[in-house]
């Protein structure tokens, strides 16, 4: 598979304090089309912020961001912008749904604001297929006062798989979901890693975690990967003592 995201040396510095307080100490990472990453780490260890360096909504004190081959350490942020919007898919832990909206809607609201101007058999194609690849297309014209939490949680993936991302990024996507949700939601996002999109999943879920391809630990703005254990039942992810979100 293709490379699509290379950081290397990355590092970020909280400022405007009495000592200033490293937050990314040298990140290096890799992600490849088609993989799946965990991100795991306690409460505060950097996790959110590194996921924001790699949207592009933050910006490194010093290394450099590759995608895609391409260097964009120093973009402008109107470009970052035009990146975001034809790379990246996010998801979060709240839904951010927009509640007048229908499912089918609030999905096609991504394809408005990050797209421009597409005809509107196209749009509603694209929008159907984005709630069918999550299940849900019979939900297409509720609202969200009408679904349960992992519903809604389902259409904000579903917005951000309309516009077929390279990389999907997901910061406690299940933080305020229970268990059996949950993974369901993590299925619907590894779901799109088979059609070669890029999964990276900030979690402080054990289970969830093991899921994934790779874990990566960040402790005191280090990341490194952790190695599988054998066990008798085959490999199984080694885990730190997780915290909640960062």
């Amino acid at each position: 598979m293709s490379e699509l995201i290379r950081l290397e040396g990355i590092s970020k510095v909280l400022k405007g304090q009495k000592e200033p307080r490293t937050i990314l100490d040298g990140v290096d990472l890799t992600v490849r089309a088609g993989e799946s990453v965990a991100i795991v780490g306690r409460s505060g260890s950097g996790k959110s912020t590194l996921l924001s360096v790699l949207g592009l909504f933050d910006r490194p004190d010093s290394g450099t961001y590759q995608l895609a081959g391409r260097d964009i350490s120093r973009l402008r942020e109107r470009h970052a912008a035009k990146l975001r919007s034809s790379h990246f898919g996010f998801v979060f832990q709240r839904f951010f749904l927009l509640k007048h909206l229908t499912a089918a809607q609030n999905v096609a609201m991504a394809l408005i604001n990050g797209q421009g101007w597409l005809p509107r058999r196209e749009r509603r194609t694209r929008v159907m297929r984005a709630l069918e690849q999550v299940g849900i297309e019979h939900l297409a014209k509720n609202r969200p006062a009408k679904m349960s939490g992992g519903e809604q949680q389902r259409v904000a993936i579903a917005r951000a798989l309309v516009r077929d991302p390279r990389i999907l990024l997901a910061d406690e996507p299940t933080g305020a979901l229970d268990t059996e949700t949950g993974s369901i939601v993590i299925s619907a996002l590894q779901e799109a890693t088979t059609r070669g999109c890029a999964l990276i999943l900030v979690t402080h879920d054990r289970d969830h975690a093991a899921r994934m391809g790779r874990i990566l630990d960040l402790q005191a703005g280090i990341l490194t990967e952790r190695a599988p254990a054998l066990s008798v039942n085959g490999p199984t992810a080694q885990l730190p003592s997780l915290g909640g979100p960062a």
